[in-house]
């Protein structure tokens, strides 16, 4: 059914719009490669007006299976960017994104693809692209981003951007923290979050004294909730504080848990960053129901408390705000690797509507415009506009 908040839905860059020329692997790989998708971008508004996408962009080898062989690539502190081989009868491939290694008695796994991160500036309203900044990638540096660096969140926290990003490698899984004066150049401030915490989100502002994170820990096992309890077990959304936006607390309480009456409860994580409106925090999180190797993801939302964010005021996790579109990528069909995949990772004000980036299908950049009002057709929400600068 079509949210007719929604006054603008469209895809705004695509793997054909990357010039590989300047991709960070050409100063040491020789084989051929393509874009297997540019997606899941990062958003913020520029101090110009403008809005810039940090667009990742999965980087993979043209002709991966040669003969016996199953190649994949791998950043090398020494080597820079390599080439691993591996025998095809010594992986299972049923996931197009990665591919397991069998001789591990425990779930060990290497990318088909290596991700770096790619600033894409478009205009205030984001329906056209001004400028794409190849000369401010940001590529692996460091041994615990040897596999990518995946799925930026950018928050604007006291006149600086913040940008989380999940950083893969053999030694750890692991969340490190960039900043920026511009929203253009970054720092790499270094890890915040060890082993398996994917979906870190920042706050953009401090609660009574501290600084706020969404985080979404991840295991090889979990454990059951009671047969009557109305939580489903699985991957979910916790909360941690920060004095400084290094050094985490986790909180004790668990948080925001995929219910059992949701269709989407095989897992949830965070999606774009809170941002502080009159109704509270408003929160973008994905949802996924389980089909297949991947799964189907939503897009859901819920508003927190502005004082307590751990109280939730609204939970909306049964009508999802965005669904994976088929019309969006039709005309790119031929590059789909995935279906039944939308991811939201950004989202800024303009005008009277907010503007959400998004993840189409793991291959494209998904902008889409929603009013306001959309989030204020509750009755525990006062009826004016959410936007409080």
């Amino acid at each position: 059914m079509k949210n007719h908040f929604i006054t603008s839905d469209h895809l705004i860059f695509k793997p054909d719009d990357v010039d590989l020329s300047f991709s960070p692997m050409r100063i040491s790989l020789v084989e051929e490669t393509y874009v297997l998708g540019a997606f899941n971008p990062g958003l913020c508004r520029l101090q110009n007006g403008n809005l810039l996408m940090m667009v990742r962009v999965a980087e993979a080898i043209s002709n991966p299976v040669i003969k016996d062989k199953v190649k994949c690539i791998r950043w090398d502190a020494d080597k820079k960017f390599v080439i691993d081989e591996w025998l095809a009868g010594e992986v299972e491939m049923e996931d197009p994104r990665k591919f397991k290694i069998k001789a591990y008695g425990f779930p060990v796994f290497a990318l088909t693809s290596l991700s770096w991160l790619l600033p894409v500036e478009l205009n205030e309203d984001g329906s056209a692209i001004k400028q794409i900044h190849y000369e401010k990638i940001i590529s692996p540096q460091f041994t615990y981003q040897e596999y990518g660096i995946e799925d930026p969140r950018i928050s604007y926290i006291e006149g600086r951007y913040y940008m989380t990003t999940c950083c893969v490698s053999s030694e750890r899984h692991s969340t490190v923290l960039y900043v920026s004066e511009n929203g253009l150049d970054y720092h790499n401030m270094g890890m915040v979050l060890d082993h398996q915490n994917k979906d870190m989100l920042l706050f953009e502002g401090k609660i009574n004294k501290e600084y706020y994170a969404l985080t979404r820990p991840l295991g090889e096992c979990y454990f059951a909730s009671s047969p009557l309890s109305e939580w489903h077990p699985g991957p979910c959304i916790q909360m941690a504080t920060s004095p400084d936006l290094l050094y985490w607390k986790p909180k004790d309480k668990a948080f925001l848990r995929a219910r059992r009456t949701s269709a989407s409860n095989a897992k949830i994580g965070g999606g774009t960053p809170p941002i502080l409106t009159s109704g509270g925090w408003l929160m973008l999180y994905h949802g996924v129901e389980k089909k297949g190797s991947v799964g189907i993801y939503k897009t859901f939302w819920a508003l927190l408390d502005s004082e307590n964010p751990m109280h939730i005021l609204h939970l909306e996790d049964h009508t999802p705000l965005l669904e994976a579109d088929s019309k969006l990528t039709s005309f790119i069909s031929h590059q789909l690797y995935l279906e039944n995949v939308v991811f939201t990772t950004g989202i800024a004000m303009h005008e009277m509507d907010f503007i959400l980036a998004s993840g189409e299908s793991d291959l494209a950049c998904r902008i889409t415009r929603i009013s306001q009002k959309y989030f204020l057709k509750q009755d525990s929400i006062k009826e004016n506009l959410l936007w409080q600068k």
